[in-house]
């Protein structure tokens, strides 16, 4: 990729992908209390002051992020020997990170306020139920994610332009923080899982592999065109 203003702001977007896995690693690290067993504890934890930071840091400057991010990965690849895969799995993967926002808006400022009126004396407020549609919102989300960061993937095995298990690194990183890490733990505690901050770090170690191969790329060029 020959250096212009469009490819350094693409290599300057890769490195949008390691910082979302940092954040998100970060965010997720403490999981909540069971709200069922636990509803005292549950109130408190997410009407505190670090829930909701961690939350805008992980669902709002995130996502910003990785979308970045994202966009950046697939204009590099669209380059290479896989750019139409390239390019489908960013349009999924940007997809699936955009229905996201809604269950994050939610879980950002929507629980803090359930919390503190739980703890204000409202008991009733745990019974609020949420539209079935967030639920095909949420699963869509999950979908589109995971098999567009998977067609990433196989489009950086095949593209030739980046290292090929940096490609694989980020498939299975995303696989096992949504599926492994989101998904289980909303069918099961209702919380974060282990997995999804070990997910979060196994994608900034890809994304800063990517970014890392892209920027030597820009140098072995800039010294190739030194030469003549």
């Amino acid at each position: 990729m020959t250096s212009t203003p469009a490819a350094n702001w693409i290599r300057v977007g890769l490195y949008a992908l390691p910082a979302y896995g940092l954040l998100i690693a970060y965010s997720t690290l403490k999981p909540q209390p069971d709200q069922v067993r636990d509803p005292d504890g549950w109130a408190r934890f997410v009407s505190s002051t670090p829930y909701l930071v961690e939350h805008i840091i992980g669902n709002v400057l995130g996502t910003a992020l990785v979308i970045f991010g994202t966009f950046a990965l697939g204009a590099f690849l669209a380059a290479s020997q896989a750019a139409r895969l390239a390019l489908w799995g960013m349009v999924l993967s940007i997809t699936g990170y955009v229905l996201f926002t809604v269950p994050g808006v939610i879980s950002t400022f929507a629980t803090p306020a359930i919390g503190a009126a739980y703890l204000a004396g409202n008991r009733e407020v745990m019974a609020l139920e949420f539209s079935s549609v967030l639920t095909v919102i949420v699963l869509l989300g999950l979908a589109f994610a995971v098999i567009g960061n998977g067609l990433l993937g196989v489009a950086i095995w095949r593209g030739g332009t980046l290292p090929r298990w940096s490609g694989v690194v980020w498939a299975v990183a995303t696989l096992i923080f949504y599926v492994l890490g989101a998904a289980l733990g909303m069918a099961t505690t209702g919380a974060s899982l282990p997995t999804q901050p070990i997910g979060g770090v196994l994608m900034a170690i890809s994304g800063v592999w990517i970014a890392w191969a892209a920027s030597r790329q820009r140098a072995s060029e800039a010294i190739s065109l030194a030469r003549y």
